[in-house]
């Protein structure tokens, strides 16, 4: 690979493939960004990354903007620019394919900072869920099919600074330089398995990902361990997570930085009243209890004070009709499952998680055209497995017409339901925001996900 040259605002030359020049370009000036995308304004394909710093940061967005086309490419410099609208329109142009591995949060990204609903994607990591593939992170699929190994030097760089140096910029060019080559040879292997139409319908549900808001006075409910709390130690939780949330916000910094959640929830069950008693709190940070000891007690205190009956408390959970078959029915289609899993080589989770062998369950169909109501399961899911699910479930009396319908879980593109389970590969993107642990900003992607089992 060859070495980088000069300093932002001109061109670095590196090395694509054996024997081939692929130029890199670091644009900076909105002329520039201006010449690069209509010079590849006739392309039918593009790959696209971003970078952004939820490691660092309180409130996520994009730093860079990294893409590559057939035979050059550049990263973008939104800082100094501002939305490089020709590239949205390039990117929503539905005969263009857009080219992502781990599409999900970029596309959250894409849609908060700049309003951009991109089409026509192919997403390198699920393709390779598809094929049955363990590792399916980039670094794992480049070393695979090209006999590239990353260097995972800069994977919690903060890409927020600047200038970022030229093995910064080398780093960050990784991630699109060989995905065009990736997705012909993804493409080909699932042509081939016969998975093309599974893979497609998953593109296809990518399409308007975003967040949507959030309630941040009730996110805290949806910590991790949150749940072995009292509801009283559940109100000195709410008022330490506004608290830290504040300060993160004023120093935009990320929230873990501030404050860890263990050391909350040690705050909150403690229930200190003095500097003493805080200072005990294994993992509390020396400089917070000296500066700012004072904020903590308060927010306890204010805990303290909530009037038992405004006391929080988790929201009751959609109640069904009462089915004391609903296990079995749930073991049946999960045996069904793992069988087709084997027959296929994919993981079980990939195959179909719990949630969607749940959603059958509850609708008990008796035909395709009942299975098909089913919202949560994939066309390509329920040809593969339509007919032994049926077959399963055929010795269980089917829901009454007068039934109340159970209510679908959110599986909409805003609640992350096409992407691969967030941080399964250790990839930089998603162990960084996941390191985050953030409860109420966008930085942290979701953690629901349909490629996951239980």
């Amino acid at each position: 690979m060859g070495e980088a040259r000069g300093h932002p605002g001109t061109r670095f030359v590196h090395v694509n493939r054996p024997g081939h020049a692929h130029p890199l370009d670091y644009l900076d000036t909105a002329q520039d960004v201006e010449v690069f995308l209509d010079a590849i304004a006739g392309t039918r394909a593009i790959a696209l990354d971003t970078e952004g710093a939820s490691f660092h940061k309180y409130l996520d967005r994009i730093y860079l903007l990294q893409l590559s086309v057939d035979t050059r490419s550049a990263i973008i410099d939104p800082l100094p620019i501002g939305t490089p609208a020709k590239l949205g329109a390039l990117l929503e142009d539905p005969k263009v394919e857009v080219v992502f591995h781990d599409a999900d949060y970029d596309l959250r990204l894409l849609h908060q900072d700049y309003g951009w609903r991109v089409t026509n994607i192919f997403d390198t990591r699920i393709a390779a869920q598809l094929l049955g593939l363990t590792a399916f992170g980039l670094a794992a699929l480049l070393e695979r099919y090209f006999g590239l190994k990353l260097d995972k030097k800069h994977q919690r760089a903060d890409w927020s600074m600047r200038p970022l140096t030229a093995d910064m910029l080398d780093y960050a060019a990784q991630d699109t330089r060989h995905l065009l080559e990736l997705r012909d040879l993804l493409r080909n292997e699932l042509e081939r398995k016969g998975r093309w139409a599974w893979a497609a319908e998953e593109f296809q549900r990518l399409e308007g990902t975003r967040w949507e808001p959030e309630d941040p006075g009730s996110a805290f409910l949806k910590m991790k361990g949150a749940r072995d709390l009292t509801r009283r130690e559940l109100a000195r939780l709410k008022e330490l997570v506004a608290w830290r949330d504040g300060i993160a916000k004023q120093l935009d910094r990320s929230t873990f930085r501030v404050m860890a959640n263990e050391v909350l929830f040690e705050a909150a069950r403690a229930g200190a009243t003095t500097r003493e008693q805080l200072a005990a709190i294994k993992g509390m940070p020396r400089g917070m209890l000296e500066r700012q000891h004072a904020e903590i007690l308060a927010a306890i205190a204010a805990g303290d004070a909530v009037a038992e009956a405004d006391l929080p408390r988790f929201p009751k959970a959609a109640k069904w009709d009462k089915d004391p078959d609903f296990d079995a029915k749930v073991a049946k289609l999960k045996t069904v499952r793992d069988e087709a899993a084997k027959r296929l080589e994919l993981d079980t989770g990939v195959l179909c998680a719990r949630d969607r062998l749940e959603a059958v369950a509850r609708r008990v169909p008796r035909t395709r055209e009942e299975l098909a109501e089913v919202k949560e399961l994939r066309r390509w899911q329920a040809e593969e497995m339509g007919a032994e699910f049926i077959k399963a479930l055929a010795e269980f009396a089917p829901r009454a017409a007068g039934d109340k319908a159970p209510a679908a879980r959110a599986t909409t593109p805003a609640a992350g339901a096409t992407t691969p389970a967030a941080g399964g590969d250790g990839s930089p993107k998603a162990s960084a925001a996941s390191s985050a642990a953030r409860v109420t900003s966008p930085s942290r992607p979701p953690s629901d996900s349909p490629y996951k089992d239980g």
